[in-house]
């Protein structure tokens, strides 16, 4: 089973949270407002409500998939009603749990990271222009790292537009640590002391507060939203609820603490 924890932060310099995260028994999402897009809570909260609902049993990286493309719709369909609301956009990070396994939905540039032992494990590729010019070989990852426009996106689902998700499978163990974050964590918090905050904090809530702690001391430009999910045997889990945080969190009022 799952032992689980979502936590977000509205950081030091936004007034708003456009981060929305949903953790379950059976499912993990994050999700990351468009920046410089109107209205990004309303759209990443379309996102994980909508994913959060979805019906799992039978084969999860379909269901997913079905979901994603339900958040397309239902954002272009938010777009028509409310011009105000056109052009909003969302990242989506999503992970169904079936017992065995992850089903995996991405796009954009949240991020899934596997802890498998020592060492840490990025599942998730950017969707990001810049990760473009790193896989054609035009930057190195050391340029891309301070690329000024290193947040671009190629690759989210918007209002008024489609967005393909990477979907695929990952194989879990006994033991296994897994992080769904906003780039307001990865952004800011460098990958070595994202794994040692993963290695050496006992509980997935204290990886989390560590982890939007280090955001925020790097600068807290952006939102900070994090999933953390243990693989651990029934008995462990303990008595868990699901959890909405950030705009999907009932009675959100932009402060981003639910």
């Amino acid at each position: 089973m799952l032992r689980y924890a979502a936590g977000t932060d509205i950081g030091r310099r936004r007034r708003t949270n456009e981060d929305s995260a949903f953790a379950g028994p059976r499912l993990l999402a994050v999700a990351d407002g468009m920046g410089g897009h109107p209205h990004g809570d309303v759209a990443s909260r379309t996102a994980v409500t909508t994913v959060a609902g979805l019906p799992l049993a039978g084969d999860p990286a379909a269901a997913l998939a079905t979901g994603v493309a339900e958040v397309a719709a239902r954002l272009d369909d938010l777009g028509r009603q409310d011009p105000a609301l056109a052009r909003m956009g969302t990242t989506l990070t999503a992970m169904a749990w079936d017992g065995h396994r992850f089903a995996v939905a991405h796009i954009g540039d949240s991020r899934a990271y596997l802890l498998r032992g020592p060492d840490l494990f990025q599942l998730t590729r950017d969707h990001t222009m810049v990760q473009t010019l790193v896989d054609g070989g035009k930057l190195t990852p050391e340029e891309a790292a301070n690329h000024p426009r290193g947040s671009v996106l190629v690759r989210a689902l918007q209002s008024g537009g489609s967005g393909e998700p990477d979907v695929f499978w990952q194989d879990a163990l006994p033991g296994d640590r897994y992080l769904l974050c906003s780039d307001g964590v990865s952004g800011l918090v460098p990958a070595d002391a994202i794994r040692a905050a993963m290695a050496e904090e006992a509980r997935p809530a204290d990886v989390i507060a560590r982890l939007i702690g280090l955001a925020n001391q790097a600068g807290g430009h952006d939102n900070s939203t994090c999933v953390v999910a243990d693989v651990v045997p029934a008995g462990e889990a303990g008595d868990q609820r699901p959890v909405l945080v950030g705009a999907a969190a009932p009675g959100h009022a932009g402060t981003g603490r639910p």
